[in-house]
């Protein structure tokens, strides 16, 4: 009865979506007729005529005004999309396309496909009912080398696929590296780095920028993926953040002298960042839940504008863990 019923309204909402189809041609009609009705009682001859002997007293110049104005709007339009995308590593205007206008507009149908269709088999409607959707980047992440190869180790299984590893690529470029790191040898290996696909290259390109000087983001990747527990992790974490620092305060005091610096210091803030965070997840995984609260708490005050890395997520795994739900409720009011 129940499938019945389903197919009933899919036929019903079908026949409306072709009649709505028809009734759009009927109105063009319509108006197209009305307006050859009224082309006279209208004087829509001499409004043409008008509107013709405006354009043809148009001069050269006012063409070439309108596409410098056109232009100059365009190129405002890319450079605030440029900052935006290196300063939050996501397009301004798919973010506000997805969030806001989709909305506004009906979205997309989320409706699962119907029982009747799945057991006919009925492929097309099952792809077209569902959604697109936005990759999220996931803030709970586990650790390659202390938890991901654990689980190979124990199943013989790949549990990351290519399009997961290539989602991290994307994130470790756009957080780790800049447009200066060819300037420093130790960056300029590191960027290729982040690139490899072949882990253990990775890990001997971290090695050979350690030997040029304390790069913090060979550290990370070596705690990453390097690091077979948690322990050994948080030990290159730590010797992360003491490079990491330095860096910071180094590229805060030129920020303001230029445009690379500008982008350095926003690359050293992204790295002192994530340190910071995965230092936080290695103390809660430890088992000490309320020092990891205190550096995230921390870290959101210190870097309030970072929503990026979706701290908060993190902060509600460990308050949940402390069963303190009071706390939970108010940074869920607070950011979602």
């Amino acid at each position: 009865m129940a499938e019945a019923g389903t197919g009933f309204l899919e036929q019903l909402k079908s026949c409306i979506v072709w009649s709505w189809t028809y009734l759009w041609t009927l109105w063009f009609f319509i108006m197209l007729f009305l307006v050859y009705i009224l082309r006279v009682p209208l004087k829509i001859n001499d409004n043409l005529t008008t509107v013709s002997m405006f354009l043809n007293t148009l001069t050269p110049k006012f063409y070439v005004a309108l596409t410098g104005t056109s232009s100059l709007i365009s190129g405002l339009i890319l450079i605030f999309e440029w900052w935006y995308f290196r300063k939050y590593g996501t397009s301004f205007i798919e973010q506000v396309s997805v969030s806001h206008l989709r909305p506004l507009l009906g979205g997309v149908d989320n409706s699962a496909p119907s029982a009747a269709s799945a057991a006919n088999g009925d492929a097309d409607s099952g792809r077209q009912s569902v959604s697109e959707c936005k990759v999220w980047r996931n803030p709970l992440n586990l650790f390659r080398g202390a938890e991901y190869n654990r689980y190979t180790w124990v199943t013989g299984r790949e549990p990351l696929t290519y399009y997961d590893m290539n989602l991290s690529a994307q994130d470790h470029q756009t957080f780790f590296t800049c447009d200066t790191d060819h300037l420093r040898p130790a960056d300029a290996i590191m960027q290729k780095a982040w690139r490899e696909r072949n882990p253990q290259a990775r890990i001997s390109a971290a090695h050979e920028a350690l030997e040029l000087n304390e790069c913090a983001t060979a550290y990370i990747l070596l705690a990453e993926e390097e690091a077979t527990t948690i322990v050994e992790a948080e030990k290159l974490f730590k010797q992360a953040l003491k490079a990491g620092e330095g860096c910071y305060r180094r590229s805060q005091q030129l920020q303001h002298h230029g445009a690379q610096y500008e982008a350095q210091h926003r690359r050293d803030t992204n790295v002192l960042v994530y340190i910071k965070r995965r230092l936080a997840m290695c103390a809660r995984k430890l088992g000490r839940t309320r020092e990891a609260v205190k550096m995230m708490r921390d870290l959101m005050k210190e870097f309030p504008l970072l929503s990026m890395f979706n701290i908060h997520e993190n902060l509600l795994e460990a308050l949940l863990e402390l069963q303190a739900y009071a706390d939970v409720q108010a940074v869920l009011a607070k950011y979602d």
